[in-house]
């Protein structure tokens, strides 16, 4: 199976859809402890952005991840888009990082199944078609109208595409023209767009569902919904395979962090709501308002599972909207040490859904 013609185009669009701009925190509490395999610093990769809760909780200054690294020190990046946290995943810039399935899988098929692997689940769902309720009041009065997602050939809009496909509507994926008018718009100016009226609503992730929303936009139909036991893949965490190969202790460090991060995410939603959005506001200069966050945070479920066979029923959608060759993700998952990490925590394992190690 191949991912030649297409793949270049998906490289350069897909990514999840984050906010902030890339920043190395300056100043962070010295580390204590002993370090791990003896190094000094592990690189970690996330956006700032909610589907990331895991990394906005759990790599705070002196939080989870950095307690089960000891004196391993972590040096956290935030990135804007996936293309750009896969291409310091290959230069080497991070060792590390959160992001979402479209990337991770074209990460992997262009290197031919040689730099990277997923080595975990942390986000489901938190994705949206929000629309103008003067213009749309239900499913059909989509035909026609006009209706944003983030990038050509990104993970909403590939999910967007499918769901047209399968009401029997045709659009062009190139262009965006049929008998729905794909408008791919940055996530920033979605929320401008809206209030302009030059969109009809948007298929998105939170926030900016909740930012529209907030301008009094319609939730018309949550993409969980869409999947079985209403779970699907939007954030995983990936690894240089090199790293991994080299430093499995100081991974298994970090993924006992996730791991412990998220149940605690869990036991605490409050106060992880209020940790993640100090998160962003450090990061992007001002937290989400309550009306943006609330339901934002309430949409998205951390997990540990990697949710593998959405993730190739995601590549498949590409396929069928003629965005990607047929990729071979045989081997994109190693979750040997999440499995170990789980058992460890009495917690049941998970599975690679055929698709690499477990």
């Amino acid at each position: 199976m191949r991912a030649d013609a297409a793949l270049p185009l998906l490289i350069s669009a897909l990514g999840a859809c984050g906010y902030g701009s890339e920043k190395d925190d300056e100043k962070r509490t010295e580390v204590t402890g002993e370090k791990i395999d003896g190094l000094d610093e592990v690189k970690i990769g996330y956006f700032a952005n909610l589907t990331h809760a895991t990394a906005l909780v759990g790599l705070k200054d002196g939080g989870i991840i950095q307690k089960e690294l000891g004196g391993t020190e972590i040096k956290p990046y935030t990135f804007n888009a996936g293309p750009s946290e896969i291409e310091a995943l290959n230069a080497g810039s991070i060792d590390i990082g959160w992001i979402g399935p479209s990337p991770s899988i074209n990460g992997y098929v262009k290197s031919h199944g040689k730099n990277l692997r997923i080595i975990s689940g942390s986000a489901s769902g938190g994705v949206k078609l929000v629309v103008n309720p003067a213009k749309i009041k239900k499913l059909d009065d989509v035909k026609g109208k006009k209706i944003a997602t983030p990038q050509l050939g990104n993970t909403q809009d590939v999910a967007f595409l499918n769901w047209v496909k399968e009401r029997g509507w045709k659009v062009d994926a190139q262009s965006g023209k049929g008998d729905v008018s794909v408008v791919r718009t940055d996530n920033k100016v979605t929320p401008d767009a809206y209030k302009s009226g030059s969109i009809d609503g948007a298929w998105v992730p939170e926030p900016t569902a909740s930012k529209l929303v907030a301008e009094g936009a319609k939730v018309l139909l949550d993409e969980s919904a869409l999947w079985p036991d209403e779970k699907f893949v939007i954030t995983n965490v990936i690894v240089k395979q090199s790293f991994l190969e080299e430093h499995p202790d100081v991974v298994e460090a970090v993924l006992r962090g996730s791991v412990k991060t998220n149940r605690w995410i869990k036991d605490n939603p409050d106060r992880a709501k209020a940790d993640a959005n100090a998160a962003l506001a450090e990061l992007t200069g001002k937290p989400l308002p309550t009306e943006v966050v609330d339901p934002a945070w309430e949409s998205i479920q951390v997990i540990d599972d990697p949710l593998a066979a959405t993730l190739d029923s995601q590549a498949e959608h590409a396929v069928q909207a003629g965005l990607l060759e047929e990729p071979d993700l045989a081997g994109i998952y190693d979750l040997r040490l999440l499995n170990k990490v789980l058992r460890a925590e009495g917690r049941p394992t998970v599975s690679a859904a055929g698709l690499g190690r477990q």
